[in-house]
């Protein structure tokens, strides 16, 4: 079974509470018993969380050397411009490794997302812009580290497709999942095109 659950803000992708943390768990969720999360996203961060009671489907999904695709909506500081974008695209050197070549562009703000819940914070002087990030790897912060380092900190991540799946066209509310349909499974594990 593969399971995709459009996880909220302030939870953290596992089912267990870290000692002396106030962020939540999956296991607020009502999700079925022995699966678990094939890769992380921050308690921080947003969006679509594979998970899933096949072992064979974490190789697939996470492995180095098959660099499936992930798609992420980054709400930034300031306006990006192409400068930012060749420098995501080219790697960063974050913890003292260069990330690997990624596809990024700037979109606009997302109008099918709810707000999130604590809403980000606003400062009248500082602009935001949205980028659109495709990475192959997935290091730790990565997204986050990798827009600071281009000078554009991260202020709401979403992420919203692996592989050829995207999080939108399953209809689901924040904190809501579904089981795959086999044609869904197959989008999941196919890189788009």
């Amino acid at each position: 079974m593969i399971i995709v659950c459009y996880k909220p803000y302030g939870y953290l992708s596992q089912f267990t509470p870290e000692p002396g943390s106030s962020w939540k768990t999956l296991s607020e969720l009502q999700l079925p018993a022995d699966v678990y999360p094939v890769g992380r996203l921050d308690a921080d961060s947003e969006g679509m969380l594979v998970l899933s009671d096949e072992r064979e489907i974490v190789a697939q999904l996470l492995e180095p050397a098959n660099g499936h695709p992930r798609t992420y909506w980054v709400q930034v500081e300031h306006t990006a411009d192409s400068a930012c974008l060749d420098t995501l695209e080219n790697g960063v050197l974050i913890q003292g490794q260069k990330t690997k070549p990624c596809k990024a562009r700037i979109i606009t703000a997302p109008e099918e997302l709810d707000e999130r819940n604590p809403p980000i914070r606003q400062r009248k002087s500082v602009p935001t812009s949205w980028i659109e990030l495709e990475l192959t790897e997935g290091r730790n912060r990565q997204v986050r580290r990798m827009t600071a380092a281009a000078g554009h900190p991260t202020l709401r991540l979403i992420r919203v497709r692996v592989g050829s799946l995207d999080l939108l066209s399953l209809d689901l509310s924040v904190g809501s999942w579904c089981v795959l349909t086999h044609a869904q499974r197959l989008q999941l594990l196919q890189r788009p095109k």
